[in-house]
């Protein structure tokens, strides 16, 4: 399925604004190799508890024989999340999505910040260009499998064919957060860590532009893995409180890095 025409040329001005920024900015993700986490926790003993929702397959999703499998970039693996200052992860899964994918790019790049996308493979497949321009701005982007089916519930052969057909990473953020050892175990059988998150704003909800807000500046450490959602549904409330969290965090001295993925 091809997006709309109105698609081509806003990934056009992203990937050309991405490239003005690249070339003006010098990489911030290189650096010390920390122990890997434990079910995506940190170094230092900081857990990312599994939290399960429900979440659904992206909207007008189609089933693919042979989905796209872009190339990840090679990265330093640099775990030590704590170790860097005032930096926040921002994480964005269930995309890429026609409509909201590049709204959150717009304002990632109004507040220079750098992020994560937990792409399904399914998506990956309808709209490649969109993680073109996640990488061509600088961020990263990380497998959520291929469609968003709850691994924990799945024989073994079905896991594998769920990460199989995600996006090639050095990530895999399971559906849901829904995990065990022999997740952990299959991923890294693929040379895939498990990443979750510090912070659930929960805006699959939709609770209001207010309350995602208030859950990314509550949850505002150093280091600290935040989840959001540029798919799956309408993220009109996502873009916004992004944007407004962003304008008072920056301001307190906080940046934005990718994950290594």
């Amino acid at each position: 399925m091809k997006p709309p025409g109105k698609l081509l040329p806003l990934v056009a001005a992203l990937l050309c604004g991405a490239a003005l920024a690249q070339a003006a900015t010098p990489s911030d993700h290189a650096v010390t190799t920390a122990a890997p986490p434990v079910q995506a926790s940190i170094a230092q003993g900081r857990l990312s508890t599994p939290v399960t929702h429900k979440q659904g397959t992206a909207t007008g999703a189609r089933q693919v024989q042979q989905p796209v499998r872009p190339q990840a970039t090679t990265l330093p693996d640099d775990w030590n999340l704590t170790s860097h200052g005032k930096v926040l992860y921002l994480t964005f899964d269930d995309g890429p999505q026609v409509e909201w994918t590049p709204k959150v790019l717009e304002v990632l790049r109004k507040h220079k910040a750098h992020a994560t996308f937990f792409v399904l493979g399914i998506q990956v497949a309808q709209y490649p260009e969109l993680v073109t321009a996640e990488r061509a701005a600088g961020h990263r982007v990380g497998n959520h499998t291929f469609d968003h089916k709850t691994l924990t519930t799945l024989p073994d052969a079905k896991v594998r064919q769920e990460i199989a057909g995600g996006v090639k990473s050095k990530c895999l953020r399971p559906p849901t957060g829904a995990t065990n050892a022999k997740i952990e175990a299959i991923a890294a059988s693929y040379h895939q860590r498990q990443v979750l998150w510090d912070v659930d704003t929960s805006d699959w909800e939709k609770p209001g532009t207010a309350r995602i807000e208030h859950a990314i500046l509550a949850g505002a450490r150093p280091g600290a893995i935040i989840l959001m959602h540029d798919g799956g549904g309408n993220r009109s409330q996502t873009v916004a409180a992004l944007d407004q969290a962003l304008t008072k965090l920056t301001k307190l001295g906080y940046t934005y890095r990718s994950l290594p993925c």
